[in-house]
């Protein structure tokens, strides 16, 4: 006799066969029409060279509606939205024009803007690549070095200096040397070093030192 529970569960499986659509005469397969491309939205297998649901298979239909390649306008690198003749479809060459239409004109534009061109190729040796008294050059022109504004402000710099090629700042300048000015604190003939202060300091120092050559410390 069966239990209770053996009883409950044999109910549930006849209730789930009586809701379930596909039994041993209608097997669910690749040959069932439930489970075929023929037109509903419950099976998405090959039928008659359609594939998907019929949500699928009307998207496609749209798309291919629209798209305007096909077999014998194949979009590939000879068609003609696939070159630059002139629109903005297609950016392939097409006569050495390389790019859409904005393109080609944008390059057009440039070019007539730039004064360089290959009858006067911007080099070492072009004029604007020079220093020749002008901004537009940096490069060296007969020792010259910088635009207008750096060779004016070095030829400033050089009237304030005054050390030049032919009195230059060395150890033997009497500007670098101790002989009685404050410019230069190297040691001169006399022996001393420093400024005209650090010498003058040093002489009010020792005048005021009780032990000197002849009174060291400690030998007092």
């Amino acid at each position: 006799m069966p239990t209770q529970l053996e009883i409950i569960a044999n109910k549930q499986r006849v209730e789930h066969l009586a809701k379930n659509e596909y039994n041993y005469g209608d097997l669910y397969g690749s040959s069932n029409t439930g489970a075929l491309s023929d037109g509903d939205e419950r099976g998405k297998g090959e039928l008659n060279g359609q594939v998907g649901s019929k949500t699928d298979i009307l998207e496609r239909q749209s798309l291919v509606a629209k798209n305007i390649y096909n077999p014998s306008f194949g979009y590939d690198s000879n068609n003609p939205n696939a070159l630059s003749d002139g629109d903005n479809k297609g950016k392939g060459e097409n006569g050495g024009s390389v790019g859409g239409l904005i393109d080609i004109n944008e390059r057009i534009a440039l070019v007539a803007k730039n004064i360089y061109n290959p009858g006067f190729g911007y080099d070492s040796n072009n004029p604007n690549a020079l220093s020749d008294g002008d901004d537009k050059g940096k490069g060296e022109n007969s020792g010259s070095v910088g635009g207008l504004i750096d060779i004016n402000e070095r030829i400033t710099l050089l009237a304030k200096n005054t050390y030049n090629g032919g009195f230059e700042y060395s150890s033997v300048n009497p500007n670098a040397i101790s002989d009685g000015d404050d410019k230069g604190r190297g040691e001169n003939a006399g022996g001393n070093v420093g400024t005209n202060t650090d010498i003058n300091e040093r002489i009010v120092l020792k005048a005021k030192n009780k032990y000197g050559e002849t009174k060291t410390y400690p030998d007092f």
